[in-house]
């Protein structure tokens, strides 16, 4: 079987979309498909080598096609590069074999939908313009990534339930269940080994709840020290002026995806702090980094919303079984609490480790 799969993406890069591409690829191959990624060609100045970048095995091909890579000019020049793009993938893929094309970006299945039929497409938000609703029509098979996104599409297109499958994020379990102490950790990473440690990764959009986790801060004691790892050169640069009186935040910046499992094992909480003042936020997103926060092992605070509450559960709200303490989101005195009550009840934080490792 052969799968083409179209990415209008920069791979590398230290978005969490790259991770998702790479280790899609790498799983497709390894269940047996002969996988080809097709990419457009950008400027980029992460300079390793992709498989490298991400720890993805060497069994799948790349091809980069030819792109105007105008995406620095806003929103008309990423426009002219998605077209360009668009157009450079139907002329390749039109007379390929592939049994599957599988893409993320509806744009060049539109143009392929006129021509193939053996189309997929991966949705990752909440849209309505022509070429979803192309999509949606023309397609063999729709994969969305929560209940929340398969809804909207029920509900606003019409859409046929099944013929979208849920398929939530997920984590390389071998490269983040890794076996070393907390205190081997830190050790590696140079970070302090007689203070509390709460870990955010990953960008600092404002729906992702950033800004809640850092006014959480003068909340905790001064044992406690919140740890930002992630960001891009402008969230950075943002944040570092947000924080700069903030003694007990520490905005690390991006760091190689292969570093990031030491980080976690490192915390005593992990956070997930996603504001609910946006639908993407609060219904359609599934975020890689929850998975990579269960596989860890390491107890999670998380904001209490519809799309968190399709992987985690409170074991105070059901049966007794819980995997996260979720706490009302956007509300930083709440979080401080939540992570307060993980950190002061062993018991407590041990038991929604356990159960969330048993659903990984």
């Amino acid at each position: 079987m052969e799968l083409i799969y179209i990415a209008n993406a920069r791979i590398p890069t230290e978005k969490a979309h790259g991770i998702q591409i790479m280790k899609m690829c790498e799983a497709f191959a390894d269940a047996g498909v002969a996988v080809e990624l097709v990419l457009p060609w950008r400027f980029n100045f992460v300079k390793s080598d992709p498989f490298e970048y991400y720890g993805a095995r060497k069994n799948f091909k790349i091809t980069k096609l030819p792109s105007l890579d105008l995406v620095k000019f806003g929103k008309f020049g990423f426009l002219i590069q998605s077209l360009s793009f668009a157009c450079a993938a139907f002329w390749y893929v039109l007379l390929k074999k592939a049994d599957v094309i599988y893409s993320r970006d509806e744009l060049p299945l539109f143009f392929l939908s006129f021509f193939k039929k053996n189309i997929v497409w991966e949705t990752h938000s909440a849209k309505k313009n022509f070429l979803v609703k192309r999509a949606l029509d023309k397609c063999r098979a729709v994969i969305a990534i929560t209940r929340g996104l398969k809804d909207f599409y029920v509900e606003k297109y019409g859409a046929a339930s099944d013929k979208i499958l849920v398929a939530p994020d997920g984590v390389d379990m071998e490269k983040f269940d890794i076996g070393i102490t907390k205190e081997e950790a830190r050790e590696k990473l140079n970070l302090p080994l007689d203070k509390k440690i709460i870990l955010y990764t990953g960008h600092f959009y404002k729906w992702k709840g950033v800004d809640a986790l850092i006014q959480s801060g003068k909340f905790l004691d001064e044992n406690t020290l919140i740890y930002l790892v992630g960001g891009t050169e402008e969230g950075i640069a943002r944040y570092e002026l947000l924080v700069a009186d903030c003694e007990n935040i520490i905005i690390a910046g991006h760091k190689p995806h292969g570093e990031i499992p030491y980080w976690l094992k490192a915390a005593d909480v992990l956070v997930l702090p996603n504001s609910g003042k946006e639908a993407i936020s609060k219904i359609y997103t599934s975020p890689m980094k929850l998975f990579e926060y269960m596989a860890s092992g390491i107890p999670i605070a998380a904001s209490d919303l519809p799309s968190i509450g399709e992987i985690l559960n409170d074991p105070s709200t059901g049966s007794g079984r819980g995997n996260a303490l979720l706490v009302e989101p956007d509300n930083p005195e709440a979080l401080a609490e939540g992570i307060k009550k993980i950190l002061q009840n062993p018991d407590f934080s041990g038991k929604i480790s356990r159960d969330r490792k048993s659903v990984v």
